[in-house]
């Protein structure tokens, strides 16, 4: 195969409309002057291309651009025959006239508007004397190797392209092996064609580049490594964060078999978004609603409808064939909580925090949690079990056995705390005599840890659902640390995550932001995956957006929130810039660990999770 064959098989020219060079290479000079300064590239790489009105129509932002390198011109390289391409991805496109080049607001007025208008006919012409297309592309930091059987290798690490060179545009083909091989053979999936329908095809939607050539090009994330490490969507009210999150779980429940879902759902909208999953016998869920709902049109009243759908007589006909299916329940909100031994542990441990300064208070705590310790040990306690009140009798003795051997004083708050051990009997005959309806926090822990695959808490109340991520969380990390199991993997999702990890939090609040930060922080190692969705980056805890191994991005017009997610996730403002220009349903994809290239930002179009749901809603009779 000759060089220019072996070339088209790569690239294309876009039926030879595209002749670009490498102008000028710009190194630009990291900003360290604040901690949200965000992350810029190393350089700026302009292309200049030959004016053509047709090309102009069909170039796109997040197109792959190739141009040789100097590791290409190496001994070692040409001794292989190896072609060595710095890979970067167009970040800005526009055309130049050289008539409009010199115009100057400081020439005469009437002058100014003559060119401008002369211009107009120019740019629906192919004359490339006077107009030129501009690109500024940034590298990803990956070389593109091609050898001489035309395999292709990408390796990284950035190398210096050679000014002057020519430039190529990475062909679809190209780009569909470069992102999709190595996912589509993690996922399993095989086949050619590609369809929306998410039972069929786990594709997450379609590449926004060559589509206005009438081409398309399907993206794959691994769904395995995007639950157990992570990820996060982010855009403004509108931009369509929770149908992206439709069609995400769409495809990793079916496409995942070992794979659960538990969705903390503080706007009551995600029955109604998976209103096809839940009424699906195939797949075992529940939802959990506020209050108890005692007829379908009662469950119909407290779900969230997307706007199209709000005048629709038959989308309450999905959400009543769920609630005939039995899949609804309650959450029975108790009087008074029933510590289990695990509350207990992590009292005394704050305890032990505030009196650090203190060694002998730290030795008479120190001593409590010995017998906790022992009494689990001797009566095979778990940490999720709740006390009984021969275990708070016995408790309350060694607290205050321990507070007089090591002569705590009588003023200390230690001092109270132990003579107040007793009064946990209250809260075990609160319990007791409550009524017993609906689903408790035990009872849901046990749903998760059972057969159902996906249990959505619709709560509005966001104390309450706060309580739930504190109790469910710390429940399945200490079930799973203690069992040393990984799957099946189960997924705990944040809608409006401001609501739980906060910057700035307080009171309950603060603890849950730390169980979904500590969460995040060891759940991985457990098969226990997080996802953060929000429209105001810049309120949430950054600790917790650290972990987050994959993200998604809309239209975020705050800069301030945009600064934060280039210096989260290094990628460069020039890039994000351009989300200010999507529509929704488009997105930033980019990734450490779940696309075919770590840390490239994929311009990309999601599937339409309404689509799903109007076809749910007209089959039902």
């Amino acid at each position: 195969m000759s060089k220019q064959e072996s070339m088209d098989e790569l690239f294309t020219d876009f039926d030879g409309t595209f002749d670009g060079v490498l102008a000028r290479v710009i190194p630009v000079a990291a900003n360290y002057t604040s901690e949200w300064a965000g992350s810029a590239a190393r350089y700026d790489c302009r292309v200049k291309v030959r004016y053509n009105k047709e090309l102009m129509a069909q170039l796109e932002e997040g197109m792959m651009l190739a141009v040789k390198n100097f590791r290409g011109q190496s001994k070692l390289s040409l001794q292989k025959d190896l072609e060595r391409y710095t890979v970067m991805v167009v970040a800005k496109i526009w055309p130049l006239h050289y008539g409009l080049g010199g115009v100057s607001d400081s020439h005469y007025f009437p002058l100014q508007m003559e060119v401008i208008e002369q211009a107009l006919p120019d740019w629906d012409t192919d004359d490339q004397a006077t107009m030129m297309i501009h690109l500024d592309a940034i590298p990803i930091n990956y070389d593109m190797i091609v050898d001489s059987s035309d395999k292709i290798e990408f390796k990284k690490g950035f190398s210096y392209p050679l000014v002057g060179g020519k430039v190529h545009v990475i062909n679809m083909e190209t780009v569909d092996l470069i992102y999709n091989g190595k996912v589509k053979d993690a996922l399993g999936f095989r086949k050619k064609a590609s369809t929306a329908d998410p039972r069929k095809d786990p594709r997450i939607g379609l590449l926004r580049m060559f589509m206005e050539s009438g081409k398309e090009i399907p993206i794959y994330v691994d769904l395995t490594k995007l639950v157990r490490y992570h990820f996060g969507v982010f855009s403004f009210t509108g931009g369509g964060k929770s149908n992206l999150l439709a069609n995400l779980f769409r495809r990793i429940l079916y496409h995942q078999k070992d794979t659960k879902l538990v969705i903390f759902d503080v706007s009551c909208e995600y029955p109604f978004l998976l209103c096809d999953v839940f009424a699906d016998p195939s797949i075992p869920s529940r939802i959990i609603l506020e209050d108890e709902a005692t007829t379908a049109d009662d469950f119909a009243r407290t779900i969230v409808k997307p706007r199209d759908f709000e005048e629709d007589p038959k989308a309450n006909d999905a959400l009543k064939a769920i609630f005939d299916k039995g899949r609804v329940s309650f959450y029975n909100l108790p009087l008074a909580q029933v510590p289990t031994y695990a509350d207990i542990m992590d009292e005394i441990q704050d305890l032990r925090s505030d009196s650090a300064g203190k060694p002998t208070y730290v030795q008479a705590i120190d001593q409590v949690a010995a017998m906790v310790q022992g009494w689990m040990e001797s009566w095979s306690k778990k940490d999720g079990d709740e006390v009984d009140e021969k275990f708070i009798d016995a408790y309350q003795e060694a607290a205050e056995a321990a507070i007089t051997e090591f002569s705590v004083s009588e003023k200390a708050n230690l001092h109270a705390w132990s003579k107040t051990r007793g009064k946990l009997k209250d809260a075990l005959r609160r319990a007791r005599d409550a009524p017993k309806k609906g689903m408790t926090a035990k009872e849901i822990t046990n749903l998760i840890r059972g057969k159902e695959r996906v249990v959505c808490l619709s709560i509005a109340d966001p104390d309450t659902l706060r309580d739930l991520v504190i109790r469910l969380t710390g429940s399945a990390l200490r079930y799973r640390k203690r069992s040393f199991e990984i799957k099946p993997q189960i997924l705990f999702v944040f809608d409006e995550a401001q609501e739980f990890i906060p910057s700035n939090a307080t009171g309950l609040t603060i603890n849950c932001s730390r169980a979904v930060e500590t969460l995040l922080r060891q759940g991985r190692k457990y098969g226990l995956g997080g996802a953060i969705a929000t429209q105001r980056i810049a309120y949430v805890n950054t600790n917790i957006m650290q972990q987050l191994h994959t993200f998604f991005v809309g239209t975020l017009p705050r800069p301030y929130d945009r600064t934060v997610v280039s210096s989260s996730f290094q990628i460069d403002l020039s890039i994000l810039d351009k989300t200010l220009e999507f529509p929704p349903g488009s997105w930033l994809l980019s990734s450490y660990i779940a696309t075919g290239l770590d840390s490239v930002p994929i311009f990309v179009r999601a599937d339409n999770s309404e689509d799903v749901l109007r076809e749910h809603i007209q089959s039902l009779k």
